[in-house]
């Protein structure tokens, strides 16, 4: 016999000014179920987990939760500001009968000591004084929302491992998937303001998701065949019994009002990046670069290359210095020892973590446009801002909704289209999954397969670093930092399965850095000759005339129809390019050569 539930919400309707959010949402949770409630940005999963807790009242609908039980509620952003430090935040959110020492060992496991002050904190700081307060008193029901926002891979992992371990109801929203697929039992899709239940672990949800859909179509193809054939017989069949015919013009309004009111599958986004000129075969060349602030190493000796089409991804507990290795990488902070050189003809875009970016009281249009007129510039032509907004799934009656309103998933949306708009070869993300939702995920994903410049990456998220990373450059610790091949599961094979956190010396044996791709070699001690410092001037100068050999032939190519109006032109034109290309690259690893034996 199955148990009662602890949590039951029954047909909750919420509507926000004019607009329906939520039409006859369900959810029932009982004792022990791992449930994840899933859903696009903007679905209404935020406010039906809050509904759950307490916190917000809904329109209709009925909400009940076993007497005498315990439940907590983990918020997207969690406020501190009113108490002196974590621990006074933490230990407020114990009931009588809950143990103190629960919640100190907690902040311990957490990396924090209780004695921050919440002006101070960091967005994965306060995450985890958050998570802390939240399961400290080993409530019956855990509602969590977004819970590895802001967390590093090994706090993800001890929170995987923590809850996996917990005897409590849960109903968790998350966007990552490697998260959901090892904590997840059943699904819950909330889906254009309705909630269906997969009682099946999230492994299986997509698939079952796009039956559902497709299904769905089906049905509405079905509905309007169904009402041709109705109107058909309005048209030609009516009879003399008047009763039958009442009764079948009254159907046809019902099926009728039924497709009015029928709301289609929402649409995918569009992501394309616009590729700018090839950049140069090497991208970055890094060569025993270090860097410290104060006593702590934060980059030893550092030795690794990125070439063109690499996809890098760099992971490390938060504080490890992923930020500090990417402004080395893009010369914005400058080494203590070693060298960064950058490659020729890179056009660099970045995707800011912070979202930086993004003025809150600018509009969604402005946003786009910088403020002038409705016309979004991307690749060179003009497109109206709507048109351009629609592909990141915005609506056009948002355009002038100030980007503080937006949700975090919006925001993550935003932020890449103006990121996408901006012709790249080199493209560096930080932290771009950070609240968008599974489908936007995969739009990402297979952007960035087709992309056809580098990307380097900074992320937490092990399923998108599958997917999407070449090699991996990993902290070790100490300011070590170690590359391996293939995604972040190839890593953890490679490393022996250890966690990616920061490793203690006398534990752990000192691992070498990974080689770069051999080098021209040339003898340490030898100076550059004078014929070789002559041989560097002109091959700047040839570099640029080949750069603009290329941009030429690019511009002939691109010509509209001109294979079908002469394909002799287009040969010539195809095997040229090719051949500057070789020449190019021939060009700049002579150069590369010439500088690094000037600077030795």
């Amino acid at each position: 016999m199955a148990s009662p539930p602890l949590l039951l919400l029954t047909d909750i309707s919420v509507t926000l000014g004019s607009v329906p959010l939520l039409t006859g949402a369900s959810l029932s949770v009982s004792a022990g179920e791992r449930l994840c409630l899933v859903g696009r940005n903007g679905s209404g999963k935020s406010t039906l987990l809050k509904i759950a807790s307490g916190e917000v009242a809904f329109d209709s609908g009925t909400r009940f939760f076993q007497p005498g039980a315990t439940m907590r509620y983990l918020p997207q952003e969690p406020d501190l500001s009113a108490h002196a430090d974590v621990m006074d935040y933490v230990l407020a959110g114990l009931g009588p009968n809950d143990d103190e020492y629960r919640a100190r060992y907690l902040l311990g496991e957490l990396g924090l000591t209780g004695a921050e002050k919440p002006a101070n904190l960091s967005g994965g700081e306060a995450r985890r004084a958050a998570l802390a307060r939240t399961l400290a008193p080993s409530p019956d029901l855990l509602l969590l929302d977004e819970p590895t926002n802001h967390l590093d891979l090994p706090a993800i992992e001890w929170l995987e491992s923590e809850l996996k371990s917990l005897s409590s109801g849960l109903v968790l929203i998350s966007h990552d998937r490697r998260f959901l697929e090892n904590l997840s039992r059943a699904m819950v899709w909330l889906d254009r303001g309705q909630t269906r239940r997969l009682d099946k672990s999230f492994a299986h949800f997509e698939t079952w998701r796009d039956e559902v859909l497709e299904q769905e179509e089906k049905e509405f193809h079905k509905l309007g065949r169904k009402i041709v054939r109705e109107e058909d017989w309005l048209r030609y069949g009516v009879t003399a019994r008047r009763k039958r015919n009442v009764k079948r013009l009254a159907n046809l309004h019902a099926l009728r009002a039924e497709r009015r009111n029928y709301t289609h599958k929402l649409g995918t986004a569009k992501l394309a990046s616009l590729d700018a000129a090839t950049s140069g075969k090497i991208v970055v060349d890094a060569d025993g670069v270090s860097k410290s602030f104060g006593d702590k190493e934060v980059v030893k000796n550092l030795t690794f290359r990125v070439l063109r089409g690499d996809r890098l991804g760099i992971v490390g507990p938060n504080g490890a210095g992923k930020s500090t290795l990417l402004k080395l990488i893009l010369g914005q902070l400058a080494p203590d020892a070693g060298a960064v050189k950058l490659g020729t003809a890179l056009e660099v875009v970045t995707l800011d973590q912070q979202r930086a970016a993004l003025s809150p009281n600018t509009s969604l249009a402005d946003t786009l446009t910088g403020g002038k007129g409705d016309l979004v510039h991307v690749g060179g032509q003009a497109r109206h801002v709507i048109g351009y907004m629609k592909d990141f799934l915005f609506r056009p009656e948002q355009a002038r909704t100030p980007v503080g309103t937006l949700s975090g998933g919006e925001r993550g949306r935003l932020l890449l289209a103006v990121a996408l708009a901006k012709p790249s070869n080199l493209l560096v993300l930080d932290e771009p999954t950070n609240d968008l939702d599974l489908e936007t995920l995969d739009l990402l994903q297979e952007m960035l397969a087709d992309y056809t410049g580098t990307v380097i990456v900074v992320s937490h998220d092990r399923d998108f670093l599958d997917r999407v990373a070449t090699s991996i450059l990993a902290s070790e610790g100490q300011g070590r930092w170690v590359e391996y091949a293939g995604g972040y599961a190839d890593m953890l094979v490679q490393r022996g399965n250890a966690p990616a956190a920061e490793a203690k010396p006398e534990k752990k044996p000192a691992l070498k850095p990974a080689p770069a791709p051999a080098k021209p070699a040339e003898p340490a001690a030898r100076k550059i000759s004078f014929k070789e410092q002559h041989e560097l001037k002109t091959l700047t100068t040839e570099i640029d005339k080949l750069h603009n050999e290329i941009q030429r032939l690019d511009t002939i190519l691109a010509t509209p129809g001109l294979y079908e109006k002469d394909p002799k032109k287009f040969s010539q034109a195809t095997e040229a390019l090719g051949a500057l290309h070789a020449k190019l690259e021939a060009a700049e690893e002579r150069w590369l050569e010439l500088e690094m034996l000037k600077e030795g």
